[in-house]
């Protein structure tokens, strides 16, 4: 059911969670005019933002990935291990990045906005998720899409990717790593599972197409 300032008798409780202070401003004056939505509470990191959720029962949590103490993931991270008096929360960042909108929305996040989305589509968006719905644009959920079908490794076999990307021997990167070259290979054997690659050239090509690839010093 569709919220609005006809239809609700109770206003959508909100808390804005970002630490640039003119960030906060704007999305108080987007909900000021609102008599269906009420900002009940701010904070500017992720501590207090944890604090101001258990504080307030807010319906909707507007969250800011990038935060001093604790950032967002760590919050939805949080806030998704509660049973009850939980936030829907709606990601709110600089950033659109494959990576950040897939791990927002596997800890829980219903909805993530880019910080220069349209006022009439942010209080819009606070409406539908208050009503249960789950609410990404379309250019998020084509990015969201993407990274669900791009093959998933671990931070190390990143590290190890981008060394065989440089052309770095097993011993080698090892060396580097501070790892056994026993589990260099299993790194290696790993990562040609997951990319279903052959051979070394293979994975490189098969990484790079995925976007997999960056460049690492040495």
């Amino acid at each position: 059911m569709k919220l609005s300032s006809e239809s609700s008798t109770n206003p959508i409780t909100v808390v804005i969670a970002d630490d640039h202070p003119a960030v906060r401003e704007g999305l108080l004056a987007i909900f000021q005019s609102q008599s269906d939505i009420k900002v009940v509470a701010e904070a500017t990191n992720g501590v207090d933002t944890l604090e101001m959720c258990n504080q307030h029962l807010p319906d909707v949590l507007l969250l800011d990935l990038r935060m001093p103490r604790k950032d967002g993931l760590q919050v939805l991270t949080e806030l998704a291990a509660r049973t009850v008096s939980r936030p829907r929360v709606i990601v709110m960042t600089t950033y659109d990045s494959e990576d950040d909108i897939h791990r927002s929305v596997k800890a829980g996040a219903k909805g993530y906005l880019v910080k220069d989305t349209a006022p009439q589509q942010i209080r819009e968006s606070v409406r539908r998720v208050a009503a249960g719905e789950s609410i990404l644009s379309l250019n998020i959920a084509a990015k969201l899409a993407k990274s669900i079908v791009r093959p998933q490794l671990s931070k190390r076999e990143r590290q190890v990717l981008n060394y065989l990307a440089n052309g770095r021997s097993n011993k080698e990167f090892a060396q580097i790593l501070y790892i056994s070259e026993h589990t260099a290979k299993a790194h290696v054997r790993s990562i040609m599972t997951k990319l279903s690659a052959e051979n070394r050239t293979e994975v490189i090509a098969i990484a790079t197409r995925h976007g997999l690839i960056k460049s690492v010093p040495g």
